[in-house]
């Protein structure tokens, strides 16, 4: 598979794409959507050749776990080693999938296009959907992926549920970084002030953002109990303020670092 074939049992790392969350697809697809995205991924480095069969063989020796073995694995919606909590889910594994099959097949008709039963039929939704290209040339099969990720909502009809998970993962992912730079301001420049006086244009300024970046910032802390605004004496909603309007930001610190768990080792860009 590898331009190099002099190099026997030449290992790739396997690749993630970082947009991969953002679209939301981990909650319309199977589990197997992430380890095929994954699998996909590696196959499309420059200079990689040969099929997902060929990536499977050459990174996992041709059998991955996380797959379910390999593309003829069956597909589902929870992992099978996966811990059961009958308490928080009480229909059991079995109603769970067949639940969530029920939906993911409706929804895959309405919009015509069959219902996969393995990891290497979903890998051809991926080529039906745009999320994947394969081209057969005079050195073999080459897979790709687009530099932007169609989109669930563009391609099927998602229920009220999938939507709003979707909708809280991109919210998640967008407003974390911005809550991040404005706390480490407030943390590592003005030492965790219990409060200060100040606007949303004094904290754009500061912390190198946006007025309305530094305003989803503040709803969410204020949203998480973390934070309070007010006007005066009055509590002010953060939505509603100008740019230029001085309030006051009351922290609760305590409950900040309470809510947040921290791994040793951990740096700045997760790893």
């Amino acid at each position: 598979m590898s331009e190099n074939p002099s190099v026997p049992g030449q290992r790739r790392n396997i690749m993630m794409r970082n947009d991969w969350w953002a679209t939301g697809w981990e909650h319309v697809l199977p589990r197997q959507g992430l380890p095929l995205t994954m699998l996909i991924g590696t196959a499309s480095q420059p200079g990689c050749t040969g099929s997902l069969d060929d990536v499977l063989r050459e990174v996992f020796d041709g059998h991955w776990a996380m797959i379910g073995g390999d593309l003829e694995g069956a597909l589902s919606f929870r992992w099978s080693d996966e811990e059961w909590d009958h308490e928080e889910e009480p229909e059991g594994r079995e109603a769970y999938e067949a639940r969530h099959w029920e939906k993911f097949g409706a929804m895959l008709t309405a919009a015509g296009f069959p219902v996969p039963r393995t990891v290497r039929d979903l890998s051809e939704l991926y080529l039906a959907w745009g999320l994947a290209g394969r081209e057969e040339g005079p050195e073999g099969t080459r897979w790709s992926m687009p530099d932007t990720l169609p989109l669930p909502e563009e391609l099927l009809p998602l229920d009220a549920e999938a939507t709003e998970l979707i909708a809280r993962t991109r919210w998640a992912l967008h407003v974390h970084p911005l809550v991040n730079n404005l706390t480490g301001h407030l943390i590592d420049r003005l030492g965790a002030p219990k409060e200060i006086l100040t606007s949303l244009d004094r904290l754009a300024a500061a912390t190198g953002q946006k007025v309305g970046d530094v305003r989803h910032a503040l709803l969410e802390l204020v949203k998480s109990d973390d934070a309070r605004v007010y006007r005066g004496e009055e509590p002010a909603e953060s939505a509603s303020l100008e740019a230029h309007q001085r309030f006051r930001l009351v922290m609760d610190w305590d409950h900040f670092h309470e809510a947040r768990v921290w791994v040793a080792g951990d740096t700045d860009d997760g790893t």
